[in-house]
């Protein structure tokens, strides 16, 4: 057995450990349950968002790290533009998801490599070396120890290269109230889990159902169900799941992020921020360059 089985090995019982001790959501089943939903019109919508933030209509000839791969959507679509991908993650299944993505649509490629991995291993990520593009959507908030992520992230960026992150907003109790419900989520029994999804979300969803029947169109709900598409591709079940029982969580303000990247000597080149709420503000520093974009959000 290789060095590599053996970290693989240990990741996954790492993993497991947590899974079982009621410390962190399976993501990975998660996503195994959205490939089978996937087509090329959320491969098409993904795409496009890496285009719109990264400000590039292709990524031929770049290096493509994606920390926390998920269901391999994002890695797919940098694929797509052009890039020669590096995809890991700590769920197992996770990279069962970017695997069967591959074989899929890349089957046999040699620029697109998946493996099991820790972001919170630093050793890890200095042997891998540096990327043009690190890509990390709502991932460095899951690890439990978000700072120590952000920072281990970092350094895999190469020099005038970008990191593109997404972060949960600090929205003060009421971010400390979902983290109790993810975490309560996580300690159910399996039959529980799926009503308490339910009962979680429902004040947002009424909120919804009433604005349908006050617009004079109260079917218009069920079509948002049907049709749902937001911008990075994923489905409106999947979604909620992978929110309410989204655990570890952690949060952080837009000046927090920004001072932690400023003094690392990145600028920040785009951001998305208005009105998110509980959701993630987006963010993309680069490590040099013009350009600076100054935060003028309210956190």
């Amino acid at each position: 057995m290789s060095i590599a089985d053996i970290q693989t090995n240990k990741g996954q019982l790492q993993h497991q450990q947590e899974v079982s001790t009621a410390n962190r959501f399976e993501f990975g089943k998660n996503w195994r349950r959205f490939l089978e939903l996937l087509d090329e019109e959320r491969i098409s919508v993904a795409t496009e968002s890496l285009r719109t933030m990264l400000g590039v209509d292709t990524l031929e000839g770049k290096t493509f790290l994606d920390i926390g791969s998920g269901s391999g959507l994002f890695s797919l679509a940098a694929r797509r533009l052009g890039a020669k991908v590096f995809s890991f993650d700590f769920d197992p299944d996770s990279v069962a998801c970017g695997l069967e993505l591959k074989k899929r649509y890349f089957s046999g490629d040699a620029d697109w490599h998946i493996e099991h991995g820790s972001i919170l291993d630093r050793d890890y990520i200095l042997s891998l070396g540096k990327f043009d593009i690190i890509y990390s959507w709502g991932v460095l908030h899951h690890t439990g120890h978000m700072w120590e992520a952000l920072e281990n992230a970092s350094l895999a960026v190469a020099e005038s290269g970008k990191i593109f992150i997404a972060i949960y907003n600090d929205t003060g109790s009421q971010a400390d109230r979902w983290k109790w419900i993810k975490k309560t989520y996580c300690r159910l029994p399996k039959p529980l889990k799926t009503p308490f999804a339910v009962f979680a979300i429902l004040p947002d969803e009424s909120k919804r159902i009433i604005r349908s029947v006050l617009d004079g169109d109260p079917l218009g709900y069920l079509r948002y169900w049907r049709h749902y598409r937001n911008d990075r591709g994923m489905d409106r079940w999947r979604d909620i799941i992978d929110w309410v029982g989204g655990y570890p969580y952690e949060y952080a303000g837009v000046t927090e992020i920004f001072d932690f990247f400023k003094a690392k000597g990145f600028q920040l080149k785009s951001i998305k921020s208005d009105g998110v709420g509980l959701g993630c503000n987006e963010f993309v520093f680069e490590r040099s360059g013009e350009g600076v974009v100054t935060p003028s959000s309210k956190e």
